[in-house]
Protein backbone atom coordinates (compact mmCIF):
# COMPACT_ATOMS: atom_id res chain seq x y z
CA UNK A 1 0.00 0.00 0.00
CA UNK A 2 2.85 2.29 -0.94
CA UNK A 3 3.66 4.62 1.91
CA UNK A 4 0.37 4.30 3.76
CA UNK A 5 0.64 3.73 7.49
CA UNK A 6 -0.41 0.14 8.19
CA UNK A 7 -1.00 0.74 11.91
CA UNK A 8 -4.06 2.83 11.15
CA UNK A 9 -5.58 0.06 9.06
CA UNK A 10 -4.97 -2.55 11.73
CA UNK A 11 -6.46 -0.35 14.44
CA UNK A 12 -9.47 0.42 12.24
CA UNK A 13 -10.14 -3.22 11.36
CA UNK A 14 -9.75 -4.45 14.93
CA UNK A 15 -11.84 -1.53 16.18
CA UNK A 16 -14.64 -2.43 13.77
CA UNK A 17 -14.48 -6.10 14.74
CA UNK A 18 -14.57 -5.23 18.44
CA UNK A 19 -17.54 -2.94 17.83
CA UNK A 20 -19.40 -5.77 16.11
CA UNK A 21 -18.41 -8.17 18.87
CA UNK A 22 -19.11 -6.01 21.94
CA UNK A 23 -21.47 -3.39 20.52
CA UNK A 24 -19.88 -0.67 22.64
CA UNK A 25 -18.16 2.24 20.90
CA UNK A 26 -16.09 3.08 23.99
CA UNK A 27 -14.50 -0.36 24.03
CA UNK A 28 -13.81 -0.12 20.31
CA UNK A 29 -12.20 3.29 20.79
CA UNK A 30 -10.00 2.03 23.64
CA UNK A 31 -8.85 -0.98 21.62
CA UNK A 32 -8.14 1.06 18.49
CA UNK A 33 -6.16 3.78 20.26
CA UNK A 34 -4.26 1.22 22.35
CA UNK A 35 -3.18 -0.56 19.16
CA UNK A 36 -1.98 2.70 17.63
CA UNK A 37 -0.06 3.68 20.78
CA UNK A 38 1.48 0.24 21.23
CA UNK A 39 2.59 -0.11 17.61
CA UNK A 40 3.98 3.42 17.52
CA UNK A 41 6.02 2.81 20.66
CA UNK A 42 7.15 -0.56 19.29
CA UNK A 43 8.36 1.15 16.11
CA UNK A 44 10.22 3.83 18.05
CA UNK A 45 11.76 1.27 20.40
CA UNK A 46 12.68 -0.99 17.49
CA UNK A 47 14.70 1.84 16.01
CA UNK A 48 16.23 3.38 19.12
CA UNK A 49 17.10 0.30 21.19
CA UNK A 50 19.53 -1.26 18.68
CA UNK A 51 21.12 2.12 18.02
CA UNK A 52 21.53 2.76 21.75
CA UNK A 53 22.97 -0.71 22.36
CA UNK A 54 25.41 -0.27 19.46
CA UNK A 55 26.50 3.08 20.88
CA UNK A 56 27.08 1.36 24.27
CA UNK A 57 29.17 -1.29 22.44
CA UNK A 58 26.67 -4.06 23.24
CA UNK A 59 25.66 -6.46 20.49
CA UNK A 60 22.06 -5.48 19.59
CA UNK A 61 21.32 -9.00 18.31
CA UNK A 62 21.89 -10.50 21.76
CA UNK A 63 19.78 -8.27 23.97
CA UNK A 64 17.74 -6.06 21.65
CA UNK A 65 14.87 -8.52 21.25
CA UNK A 66 14.46 -9.01 24.99
CA UNK A 67 14.37 -5.27 25.68
CA UNK A 68 12.03 -4.61 22.74
CA UNK A 69 9.62 -7.32 23.89
CA UNK A 70 9.59 -5.86 27.38
CA UNK A 71 8.93 -2.36 26.06
CA UNK A 72 6.06 -3.48 23.84
CA UNK A 73 4.48 -5.62 26.58
CA UNK A 74 4.61 -2.83 29.15
CA UNK A 75 3.41 -0.23 26.64
CA UNK A 76 0.55 -2.49 25.58
CA UNK A 77 -0.68 -3.11 29.10
CA UNK A 78 -0.33 0.50 30.19
CA UNK A 79 -1.93 1.97 27.08
CA UNK A 80 -4.88 -0.42 27.10
CA UNK A 81 -5.58 -0.27 30.82
CA UNK A 82 -4.86 3.46 31.06
CA UNK A 83 -7.14 4.30 28.15
CA UNK A 84 -9.85 2.01 29.51
CA UNK A 85 -9.67 3.82 32.82
CA UNK A 86 -9.81 7.25 31.19
CA UNK A 87 -12.46 6.56 28.55
CA UNK A 88 -14.75 3.90 30.03
CA UNK A 89 -14.69 4.74 33.73
CA UNK A 90 -14.89 8.52 33.36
Amino acid sequence: MGGVDQRGYLALVVGLISHLWFGDPKISLVISIAILVNMTLANLAGITIPLLLKKLKIDPALSGAVILTTVTDVAGFLSFLGLATLIILH
